[in-house]
């Protein structure tokens, strides 16, 4: 076998510390649009985790987690329902699913869907149309977006419930569980939309709420921000539930920077003359939220001149821009969320609605989710576990590299601790200005008065707008279809994806019963060199410990770089992104670290690039 360098050239002189990267930005721009999952958006894309996961779910006397229990009060003809394309049949089809709705987005149902982390019931509790998913050709401006810079694909709702509790826990990081950090008297837990002064419950669902936002950290510290809105909000805003601002008057900080319309044009021009503040808050308008029954092509329009703005702008050498989406809106994703242990403070309630016992509010269900910016440029995805609280510590991260302490004390504690920071998803070691070829999104419908309209002159043209469900139809071949390619890897590794594990021109591959080094191939196609990670050790937000299996037979490398069947003695690994460009390092419980020269652990380091791939 081909001998590899035991380390690659240095790489320190072009990276920069993770502080001294971030200082180099001076504007955040966070945009939230509605009630989309991930699978239903981005679930064919290539190198991402997606309907090729390896690690899907397969419960003991379960099938796979993409049959989705189905019964006689749906059809006769089968006993599942596969992950189904919305447009199978074609013709009208691809129009009228752009206005159609799904399933419930509350806290009953989509609990029901995940029935104790089996996430077996969404064709049943939900509905089946739950379980469709697009394709690029009908979402092609939002995969243009994603994969021109950085896509992430572990990125979490914060609670499995509505819009409400998921933009609270953007805006101020809780929703005021018992054990968070505020009292019952902040207006206790948020798990619905009330907006009814009083409370639905006792502590539950209380109107309006009182404890302090992101946003107020920011005020007193002198940080500038501004929440950009037209007067059609979709009420959106989640600094407006809360009682502080609702009392502010229109001349107070709160007032002018919190509750005011300047409305999305002065975004634009703010953008383009160089006048954002340090941080901006954009919500959209109704009809160009994605919020089912209003069209996705609308809100990828809305995107894109959100991201026109940004990258065109005066500063965008200086912007981060951070796309992401409250809550699933009743569309169902196949990965079991990622959350704390069972009764966890802040995290785990007794069900106030008397139906499922002891629950966890979140994280919840995979939304789509994407960084635009210099240093996320290039086709990437990052791969960490994140959820609305993320956006929060990478502010506060940030900041921080700014010289400024600024740290909301408002999350709970187990939140805080194993959620990302998105830092790594960055790469500070260089600056990549150039903007992607993204198709250019049709302008959404305007009626006589100039009002979007779009989704009503959808539902004239189509009577019906959900497509029949193809029960008994289907064949995995057929329904879990992805795109063929790969993606760069940033963050720490999580589960879900096949990888390549690459430096120096060769690859970690498999011959015979031996790890060895292969020549790396340029589209990272080789099934030899695929790998899969299995998680052992939980690392919280920082690289968890695992062990790694074979694509072509499922064997585990072992200890004398050997494969064996026998997983009690598989080799465990820490894999670790270095940031900034530096790859990552594997390195053995024992402390070897695993270098590639003749594929043999070694104690000296080797920075690999890291692939997820489709094949």
């Amino acid at each position: 076998m081909p001998l590899l360098a035991s380390s690659l050239l240095a790489l320190g002189a072009f990276a920069l510390s993770a502080e001294a990267g971030l200082s180099q930005i001076d504007h955040v721009v966070l945009f939230m649009q509605e009630n989309r999952a991930f699978d239903h958006y981005f679930g064919t894309m290539a190198g991402i985790r997606g309907f090729k996961d390896p690690n899907r779910l397969q419960a003991p006397g379960h099938k796979p987690v993409w049959y989705q229990d189905v019964d006689s009060s749906l059809s006769n003809d089968t006993d599942s329902l596969l992950p189904w394309y919305l447009n199978y049949l074609g013709g009208d089809w691809v129009e009228a699913t752009q206005c159609m709705s799904a399933g419930d987005n509350g806290w009953n149902d989509n609990h029901a869907a995940l029935n104790d982390d089996l996430n077996n019931k969404w064709a049943l509790n939900n509905t089946p149309w739950s379980w469709g998913y697009y394709k690029r050709s009908d979402l092609p401006v939002h995969f243009g977006i994603a994969e021109g810079w950085t896509i992430g694909d572990m990125y979490q709702e914060s609670v499995i419930a509505s819009t409400n509790p998921n933009r609270v826990s953007w805006a101020s990081g809780s929703i005021n569980a018992p054990g968070s950090p505020q009292t019952p008297d902040e207006g206790g837990i948020t798990i619905d939309n009330n907006e009814t002064p009083g409370c639905e419950g006792t502590d539950l669902n209380c109107y309006p709420l009182k404890w302090k936002t992101f946003a107020e950290y920011w005020e007193d510290a002198g940080v500038s921000w501004q929440l950009y809105q037209d007067v059609d909000n979709f009420d959106d805003n989640p600094l407006a539930w809360f009682q502080q601002f609702q009392q502010a008057s229109n001349t107070s900080a709160l007032g002018k920077k919190g509750m005011s319309f300047l409305g999305l044009d002065k975004f634009y021009e703010d953008a383009k003359n160089g006048n954002l503040p340090s941080i901006s808050y954009i919500i959209g308008p109704a009809e160009l939220s994605e919020h089912p029954p209003y069209q996705p092509k609308d809100g990828g329009w809305l995107q894109q001149q959100i991201v026109n703005a940004v990258v065109n702008g005066k500063n965008y050498d200086k912007t981060a821009l951070i796309i992401s989406f409250d809550e699933t809106g009743g569309w169902g994703d196949h990965v079991v969320p990622y959350h704390s242990p069972k009764n966890t403070p802040g995290e785990w309630i007794e069900d106030p609605y008397s139906k499922l016992g002891d629950v966890y509010t979140g994280p919840g269900f995979r939304l789509p989710f994407y960084i635009v910016s210099p240093w996320t440029r290039g086709g990437h995805v990052f791969t960490e576990r994140s959820d609305h609280i993320s956006q929060i510590k990478f502010v506060e991260e940030w900041l921080a590299s700014k010289g400024k302490h600024v740290v909301t004390t408002q999350v709970p504690a187990w939140r805080r601790a194993h959620m990302s920071d998105l830092t790594k998803a960055f790469d500070f070691s260089k600056t990549d200005l150039s903007i992607p070829n993204i198709p250019k999104a049709d302008t959404p419908s305007l009626d006589s008065k100039g009002v979007w309209n779009g989704y009503a002159v959808c539902e004239a043209a189509f009577n019906v707008t959900r497509p029949p469900v193809p029960y008994g139809k289907q064949t995995e071949a057929t329904s879990l279809v992805t795109e063929s390619g790969f993606k760069s890897v940033r963050g720490q590794l999580t589960e879900g994806r096949y990888l390549t594990f690459e430096a120096s021109g060769y690859a970690l591959g498999v011959a015979g019963s031996f790890v060895v080094a292969q020549r790396a191939t340029s589209k990272h196609n080789s099934k030899s060199q695929r790998w899969v990670i299995h998680q052992t050790v939980d690392g919280g937000q920082g690289a968890a410990e695992v062990i790694l299996s074979s694509a072509v037979d499922g064997r585990y490398l072992a200890k004398g770089n050997r494969l064996t069947s026998d997983k009690s003695r598989a080799q465990g690994f820490k894999i670790v992104d270095q940031g900034n460009g530096k790859g990552y390092t594997i390195q053995a419980t024992s402390g070897q670290h695993l270098g590639i020269s003749r594929a043999r652990l070694c104690t000296s380091k080797t920075s690999w690039n890291v692939f997820s791939v489709t094949y």
